[in-house]
């Protein structure tokens, strides 16, 4: 089955891990063995070839440089850092497009023409399509920057990631937007950019969505019904999502899925961490929703971590073709699950770009 994924770091492999993403992953994990300055070194499972064998072909990929603000968090000491950062990042996404490996979608010409290409080609090595997105916006020092990562083709934006950020609180964090954030919502409704609510803390969370009615959606959110951390989303914000048209998607962090993860001590066999806990999570959406309509997959499966923080079920992130028969056998119809494996995200983007 065709998937889109919303919410893959790949630049940040690329670039900060020195991983050659057009390799297997299987090659990559060989060309890390001994090395130790990553926590998933050898137990990466992303690349662009494990990508095409999961038939992904389409991701939300990010740029992300988080900027220091009175924390201890790693991060850029000034704006001007994060921004050539990802720029950085943006290089490596537009040397993949010239070697055929990738290809940008930033309109509903775009996204049509590769959702035929894909679909209908028969050549083994497709590019993979991503839609441009930044996680976190301290990079950008001014309302300009915003419009030159438009024209660069930035399609969504995260106002924060972990932290406080420059125009909002993030994960682990407490307060509101202030008059940059404000100011920055109000540059993303004028240039129709997607938001993306993943990360911003509970007060930031309710004050952007007071302020701002332009597109959103969660590229990567799993319930806090399951795991009561403010990283999750309570069943009252998934409501407000829902009833604002939004699509969550559903990543696969252990620390996410389960209850009192130790980050270094825990490891996914002994914790139960499998591939159910992520229909749990599609199943509770839906429920909330009474439809199928409002939730994905936003794996982030990059996101600085491997296979000793994901399920035990996955080894790559081709095993994904492994939920729909997993929905399939918790009731959900082939329609409802091609809905929640890709065209709600593409429904959503259509209706954004159209």
């Amino acid at each position: 089955m065709f998937i889109l994924d919303a919410h893959l770091d790949l630049a940040m492999n690329a670039i900060e891990w020195d991983r050659d993403l057009t390799k297997s992953v299987e090659y990559i994990r060989k060309s890390e063995s001994g090395m130790s300055d990553k926590p998933d070194r050898q137990n990466n499972t992303v690349s662009l070839d494990a990508m095409r064998k999961g038939n992904i072909g389409i991701c939300v990929a990010t740029q992300i440089a988080r900027v220091n603000v009175n924390n201890k968090l790693p991060g850029w000491n000034s704006q001007e850092e994060a921004w050539a950062h990802t720029q950085n990042q943006l290089a490596w996404y537009k040397s993949m497009e010239k070697i055929g490996e990738m290809v940008q979608i930033k309109n509903i010409e775009e996204l049509n023409k590769h959702l035929d290409f894909w679909n209908n080609e028969k050549i083994s090595k497709k590019p993979i399509g991503y839609i441009l997105s930044l996680e976190g916006a301290d990079s950008i020092i001014n309302m300009d920057y915003l419009e030159k990562s438009y024209e660069s083709g930035l399609r969504a934006i995260g106002p924060a990631h972990y932290g406080p950020g420059v125009y909002a609180h993030g994960t682990d964090s407490v307060g509101g937007i202030g008059p940059k954030g404000k100011e920055l919502l109000k540059k993303i409704e004028e240039l129709n950019l997607i938001l993306d609510t993943t990360h911003l803390c509970d007060i930031s969370f309710w004050e952007t969505l007071e302020v701002y009615n332009g597109p959103l959606w969660a590229s990567h959110n799993n319930c806090r019904k399951f795991v009561d951390h403010n990283r999750q989303y309570s069943d009252e914000q998934i409501i407000e999502l829902i009833s604002r048209n939004a699509v969550i998607g559903i990543p696969l962090d252990a620390w996410m899925m389960v209850p009192n993860w130790i980050r270094g001590e825990s490891t996914p066999e002994k914790m139960g961490v499998t591939l159910d806990l992520m229909i749990d999570n599609i199943d509770h959406i839906c429920q909330l929703a009474g439809n199928a309509y409002h939730v994905g997959i936003g794996s982030d499966l990059d996101g600085a971590f491997g296979k000793e923080q994901t399920p035990h079920d996955l080894d790559t992130i081709a095993d994904l073709q492994k939920v729909p028969i997993m929905l399939s056998k918790k009731g959900y119809s082939d329609q409802d699950i091609e809905k929640i494996m890709s065209l709600n995200f593409v429904e959503f983007l259509k209706k954004v770009w159209k």
